[in-house]
């Protein structure tokens, strides 16, 4: 006669299974999306043994800050705010309209001086290790492990997935796709630096169809970026000439945020003819002359990122 297994036993077993599943799970979360995982430790070190040239910031005597603006021999940049609607329908964004004469003098940096997985910092703290005068949240790269990361004329990752941004060394940034192209070839075609994000939101200064269907990651972790929300942009006006917006959210009476289609409409109506989407949310940062320009999640709090880009001072 067949021996039965008892009930219990049986039980037990599938909970310990269950258990030793959720926690293999868990593990395997923390180590995916909270751990740091660090590739490079010393970036600054890194890009100067790799050669790059790029503009150098100002002195003194060659700047003029403002509250509101800044002027060097290599770049310019004008800080508004700007308020529409009313109650709840409220919404508070602010735009960095920045002139290079050396589009060089954007530059990256990444949190902590380091290069991996989950490094984050926030957003004013990374600017001001690296004597930034302005700078916005990057695409948050260190959260996932695909898309393309060049920066300050460096390869850091070519791994293409998705629609990227690429700047050129000749002053001109255009939208591209990370699967038809490497890293190396961008770098020998002038690009300076990259953001694997999105989407992208005008093209030749129209709202591009399908742009609210758009998800970034798939991945464990993933937040829908629809609705309306915080969010960060760029926009193309000319060559060397961009905007950057940042729309605060989430703040019923302050700012509710906007939906990708709203966001690509407050970059066509500043005369964007290319613009690109950002990492948002609680990412969503601008900053100048050592001090918050938005108001994140209507907290004045800063959630850490994995990178920035900024105008040395």
């Amino acid at each position: 006669m067949k021996k039965r297994t008892p009930l219990r036993r049986t039980v037990l077993v599938g909970v310990l299974t269950l258990s030793l599943s959720v926690v293999g799970a868990g593990a395997w979360a923390l180590d995916r999306f909270v751990i740091e995982h660090v590739e490079i430790s010393d970036v600054q070190a890194y890009e100067a043994s790799q050669g790059t040239t790029a503009s150098a910031g100002s002195s003194p005597a060659d700047a003029v800050l403002t509250d509101t603006s800044y002027e060097s021999s290599s770049s310019a940049v004008s800080i508004s705010t700007v308020t529409t609607g009313s109650g709840d329908d409220t919404v508070t964004y602010y735009v960095a309209d920045v002139t290079l004469t050396d589009a060089t003098a954007l530059r990256s940096a990444f949190a902590q001086n380091s290069f991996g997985l989950n490094i984050t910092e926030d957003t004013s703290d990374i600017a001001a290790d690296n004597g930034a005068v302005f700078a916005v949240n990057g695409d948050y790269y260190g959260f996932r492990d695909t898309g393309i990361v060049i920066r300050n004329g460096v390869v850091y990752r070519d791994e293409g997935a998705r629609e990227g941004l690429a700047f050129y060394t000749d002053g001109h940034v255009e939208v591209y796709d990370e699967t038809a192209t490497t890293a190396d070839a961008l770098v020998a075609a002038g690009v300076w630096n990259t953001l694997s994000f999105g989407p992208a939101l005008l093209e030749d200064g129209q709202v591009i169809d399908g742009i609210e269907d758009v998800e970034v990651d798939t991945n464990v972790g993933n937040h829908s970026i629809q609705g309306e929300q915080p969010r960060t942009a760029v926009g193309v006006i000319d060559d060397n000439h961009l905007v950057f917006v940042v729309v605060d959210g989430r703040s019923p009476g302050y700012s509710a945020g906007v939906t990708l289609t709203g966001l690509a409409e407050i970059m066509q109506d500043l005369g964007a003819s290319t613009a690109y989407n950002i990492d948002g949310g609680g990412s969503s940062t601008m900053y100048f002359d050592g001090a918050l320009v938005n108001n994140p999640l209507g907290k004045g709090q800063e959630r850490g990122t994995s990178d920035i880009l900024y105008i040395a001072g």
